[in-house]
This record gives structure tokens, sequence and C-alpha cells, in this order.
């Protein structure tokens, strides 16, 4: 699995031959984007940084488009999408946490989650969590603190900031490492990780520079 951070919400996963992108802003987003052909587009939030779903198409290869919660299964892929709060740009909306499930690997995507009180059935789909994308950037989302307390709750294996790059507040990438002990943690460009990479690990935050 090859994971790359777009800047923003904006995250590419691929694994074999599928390729599946979160939250990619819309063209009219004052933050970058990056065109690609992926077979699944999942949007956890309805606003134009995080609802770009036109810009991510190659040639007659149309996505699955993912915008809420339900269950869906696409090319074995189990995604699961479930409702939570989010007070975006000051004003309160549904924001959708995904759990996705694929090469032996539980994926969390937080999106623009603002509450860091989890509904009781969002709590209960946090168990085994391998990979855990959390915002962190404030303004309407997580705080570090927030974030970093949520993710020793969660306990995933790995830890991966989302929402700090052209969005959110400055300063906040280093504010989390602060909370989490994790200040020598250095950036990669990518990770490329497999299932059996993740033995023995707890927690440790992955920091990926924007793509």
């Amino acid at each position: 699995m090859i994971i790359t951070y777009l800047g923003g919400e904006f995250v590419k996963v691929q694994f074999g031959d599928i390729t599946i992108a979160f939250n990619p802003p819309a063209k009219e987003s004052k933050l970058s984007n990056s065109r690609f052909g992926a077979d699944v587009v999942l949007s956890t939030l309805n606003d134009l940084d995080m609802n770009g779903t036109e810009t991510i198409g190659q040639g007659e290869k149309m996505p699955f488009l993912i915008h809420g919660p339900g269950e869906y299964e696409i090319k074995d892929v189990a995604i699961r999408g479930f409702a939570t709060e989010s007070m975006y740009r000051d004003e309160k909306r549904i924001n959708t946490v995904y759990t996705i499930l694929l090469e032996g690997m539980k994926l969390c995507f937080l999106g623009a989650l603002g509450n860091p009180v989890l509904p009781s059935v969002v709590k209960e789909e946090m168990d085994d969590v391998d990979i855990l994308f959390v915002p962190i950037g404030g303004e309407g989302v997580l705080t570090p603190a927030e974030a970093n307390k949520l993710a020793v709750q969660i306990e995933p294996r790995l830890v991966i900031p989302i929402h700090h790059e052209g969005i959110g507040v400055q300063g906040s990438l280093k504010t989390l490492l602060k909370e989490a002990g994790e200040e020598k943690a250095q950036s990669v460009d990518k990770l490329t990780i497999k299932k059996k990479d993740l033995e023995g690990k707890e927690g440790e935050v992955v920091v990926l520079s924007k793509s």
C-alpha cells in the first residue's frame, strides 16, 4: 500500500491496481489539486475544500463516489461511513467518518471531525484500527491537543495527521508532534507499507510531506 498526502485533507491510497482518493478539493477551492484516476472517491464533508469529486477521473475511467454514511463494497474493499459533527467554516454540518478494510488492514479517515467525543456507534467501529488519518488544524476541526487525545483513545498502530497544509491554524503540525512526544519525527514523501510492517507499532505518528 502506498499513501500520499496532497495537502488539506486530500489523500491518495494505492494498493495493487486500485486507487482511493479522500477529500479532493473542488476546482473552486483555494487548495491546490492533483489530477489522477481513482477507482473510489470518498468525501467526508459537503464543502468545496473536500468535495471535488469531479476533479478525480482519467479518460473514460469514472470513480465510484461515496458522499456519506452507509456500507459499501467495491472491488473487495469494504467501506463503512458514520455521521459525526464538524464546525468547519463555523457552521455545524455532518462529517462522515470512514473505515476501510483492505489488504488485511483497517484504515480510519476522520475527515473534518470537529467533536472529539465520538458517537457510541463510531466508538465501536474503532477497534483494531491500523492507520488513523486525523485532522489537526483547529478552526472547526480537531485541535492538535484534541487530535492527540482521540488518537490515544483509538489506539491505532499508525497516526497520519491531515488538515495542516494550506488549511487550518499555522503551526498545528509542530504542536501535535509536541503533544504526542514525537518532536523528532521526520517527514517522508509517501508511506509504503504492508500489514507485516505494522507489527509492534503503537500510535506512531507518520508525517507525510505535501506532494
